[in-house]
């Protein structure tokens, strides 16, 4: 079956994401957009742009999600959501998220062109946050349009430097009463296009990825506390080290993962150690926990068999331990039916796919219990992501392009959604 959209038309892809990288560009060759930031700012409106001049009708919600709509010739259908997110982690790539937003544009762009006007309405979203990378939240985009978040949780969260996510949200000019609310209840699918941020694509030759699962995530701080003393003059047999205890529920933590097997993940990525001195023991240490797995019974045994064995360890080193739960994302399952559109898609269209699920939090998973989602991944060069390096080849983004407006004709235009 030859594709409706060619390589050609869906290179521009490429120039599309060069120019939004130049948004929060960094020394380093990365990019820097956090949440209400002005480089944040900046791009938004460099989408809202480029959406206008696609001839799309623009619009931002009370939080700062950007929207461009193709209007439907069947009123009262349900939308045909498509997009992802704009902010970045500090000095990260130029690909995560923005490539979501840059292929659902050209897409869509293109489908106008050459379709006119669909069955159902069409929009392209940038979502305002999903990464969590300046407050201590993530998904606050989808999570307000999904209705997992309300804004007036914004005077609850505070950034490292002491301000509210309300201030930086009004200081951008958004948050106020007059802006169109963010909850919506007229979704008929979502369709989410990501680099894999991972390597299996490219070591078996995949250039699709058709995601079945978003993993579920447990992540949590684990605080260890014992008694500060003198590192040269208090016994071995006498000390109640807290870096010793945690080294040895983190040396126990990674045993137990690798008993457990694929596909469960654990991960300890951050760790201080209080005084932090060289020639003092250690009497409190703070680490986080990041457990996922594509099972929730699964996660949700060896997450609590993992805090039961953090606890003997304590008790019998004389230590006390505090484990605070940070995050509990249940496993986020695709619709099986646009999942097998996407793979009726590829299979016709001649383009090697895999069936895979995904390791890292998206957006998509917010919408699951919302409307009909599907989620395609393409190669990343050495798995290598929230990095500088992050790099996909410009094959691999144009097919995924092409794949994804085949099934936005598919759901908007033939409106095949059973």
């Amino acid at each position: 079956m030859m594709m409706r959209m060619t390589m050609e038309q869906a290179s521009g892809v490429t120039s599309l994401l060069d120019e939004l990288a130049g948004y929060g560009s960094t020394a380093d060759g990365g990019v820097t957009r956090l949440l209400y930031s002005q480089s944040w700012k900046d791009a938004q409106s460099f989408l809202a742009a480029k959406m206008s001049a696609a001839g799309l009708e623009v619009r931002y919600d009370r939080v700062g999600n950007l929207f461009g709509r193709m209007e439907g010739s069947r009123k009262g259908q349900g939308v045909v959501l498509t997009g992802s997110h704009i902010d970045t982690v500090r000095s990260g790539g130029r690909y995560d998220g923005a490539y979501g937003i840059a292929a659902s544009l050209a897409a869509v762009a293109f489908l106008r062109s050459a379709y006119g006007e669909p069955r159902r309405p069409l929009e392209v979203v940038s979502f305002c946050e999903e990464e969590g990378s300046r407050f201590p939240l993530a998904y606050w985009g989808s999570g307000n349009i999904t209705g997992a978040y309300s804004t007036g949780m914004a005077q609850r969260v505070v950034d490292p430097q002491g301000i509210t996510l309300a201030h930086a949200m009004q200081a951008a000019g958004f948050g106020r009463e007059d802006q169109p609310e963010c909850l919506r209840k007229d979704l008929a699918a979502f369709v989410e296009v990501h680099v894999e941020q991972g390597v299996i694509l490219e070591r078996t030759g995949g250039r699709i990825g058709v995601v079945e699962t978003i993993a579920g995530q447990r992540r949590y701080v684990v605080t260890v506390k014992g008694e500060t003393n003198h590192a040269g003059t208090t016994p071995m047999a006498m000390r109640r080290d807290a870096a010793a205890g945690a080294a040895e529920m983190i040396a126990m933590l990674e045993r137990a993962a690798n008993r457990a097997g694929e596909p469960l993940v654990a991960t300890v990525g951050r760790m201080k150690l209080m005084p932090n001195i060289p020639n003092v023991i250690a009497g409190t240490v703070e680490f986080t926990l990041d457990i996922r797995h594509i099972s929730e019974t699964l996660l949700t045994g060896f997450s609590d068999a993992v805090i039961g064995s953090f606890h003997s360890v304590a008790e019998r080193r004389g230590l006390e331990l505090d484990v605070h739960a940070a995050l509990q994302a249940r496993p986020a399952p695709m619709d099986p039916v646009l999942t097998g559109r996407l793979e009726k898609i590829c299979s016709d269209g001649g383009i090697s796919y895999r069936r895979m699920m995904s390791g890292a939090g998206h957006d998509g998973q917010m919408f699951v219990n919302c409307c009909p989602t599907a989620m395609l991944f393409v190669p990343s060069k050495g798995g290598v992501s929230h990095s500088p390096e992050e790099y996909t080849a410009a094959e691999d983004l144009a097919y995924g392009v092409v794949v994804l407006a085949e099934m936005l004709y598919d759901l908007a235009y033939e409106e095949t959604l059973t």
